[in-house]
């Protein structure tokens, strides 16, 4: 019974974000055309399509040795092979099991079995790897919502984005050096790494743009939002981002006038590639398990 109690919350907090997921994919349908969102995703060009598969997955590669900078950190050593095996795990789990355990509190629990590390520092090194990558998105993000279209909307936004690019990293050194100074020596090849990464992710955005034959005149609104809503989808209030990644393309779209359809578009492409991407953890070895 306390057992019953004690994952009830849970759960409940499951039901909300899977609530908040379909809600948002039915108010998005209701609110787009949806014959002409098909004619749109029929015509995709596959060749360009291919092209943003290899970049998003070359991004979780480069991701993947990232995180591995932390690890090494703390004592475990792992080949960038069994990491980027681990990473991708990581990403299955996040994905089609949202109802257990994340995809990061998984690798958590592995590494913290099988390497004897205690949970606090695991917890560290998987929080700074994502504050790594935030830091790296708010730049790159900042700056091109200041030069879009985006930037006519609100003043206060525009000051808000730029202040967002320029103090970013160095909140971050900040945020390192007070509070995890062991990690002070990689924050420069992590850094680094965490360009890399977002740089990938927006090439993969821009072949996503030509896949389904966008306007020129509109890539940086595409990439601009595509990065503001990387940060919406890692809040925690959907399913994976499922819906809510969506909705922000509708929004976003229908405030500088654009077409949201082609945007919704684009964002459901990039979602089967982040879903494809994401089978590959099902090919990762059984050895993983700490039972083995």
């Amino acid at each position: 019974m306390e057992q019953l109690t004690k994952s009830a919350p849970k759960k409940l907090r499951q039901l909300l974000k899977l609530s908040i997921s379909l809600g948002a994919i039915f108010y998005l349908f209701s609110n787009i055309d949806r014959d002409v969102l098909f004619v749109i995703l029929k015509k995709t060009d596959l060749w360009w399509l291919f092209w943003a598969f290899i970049a998003f997955n070359l991004s979780k590669i480069v991701s993947a040795i990232r995180l591995n900078y932390y690890f090494r950190s703390i004592g475990i050593a792992l080949s960038e092979w069994r990491n980027l095996q681990l990473y991708y795990l990581g990403m299955f789990y996040n994905l089609f099991l949202p109802g257990g355990i994340s995809g990061d509190g998984y690798k958590i629990y592995l590494l913290a079995k099988r390497h004897g590390r205690n949970y606090k520092k695991l917890l560290q090194a998987t929080l700074l790897d994502r504050i790594s990558g935030l830091a790296a998105l708010f730049v790159l993000g900042g700056m091109l919502y200041a030069v879009s279209r985006f930037a006519s909307l609100s003043t206060i936004f525009q000051i808000l984005a730029l202040s967002g690019a320029v103090l970013a990293i160095p909140v971050n050194y900040l945020i390192t050096k007070r509070f995890f100074a062991d990690y002070l020596a990689i924050f420069l090849p992590t850094t680094l790494y965490a360009f890399g990464v977002q740089l990938l992710q927006l090439l993969c955005a821009l072949f996503l743009i030509w896949a389904i034959n966008a306007p020129p005149s509109m890539t940086v609104e595409y990439l601009a939002l595509f990065l503001i809503s990387s940060v919406v989808a890692i809040l925690p209030i959907s399913i994976g981002g499922i819906g809510v990644r969506e909705l922000t393309f509708l929004y976003g779209f229908g405030l500088i006038g654009g077409d949201t359809t082609s945007a919704v578009a684009f964002s459901l492409l990039f979602f089967l590639i982040t879903v494809l991407s994401s089978l590959l953890g099902l090919f990762v070895k059984s050895d993983f398990h700490p039972n083995h």
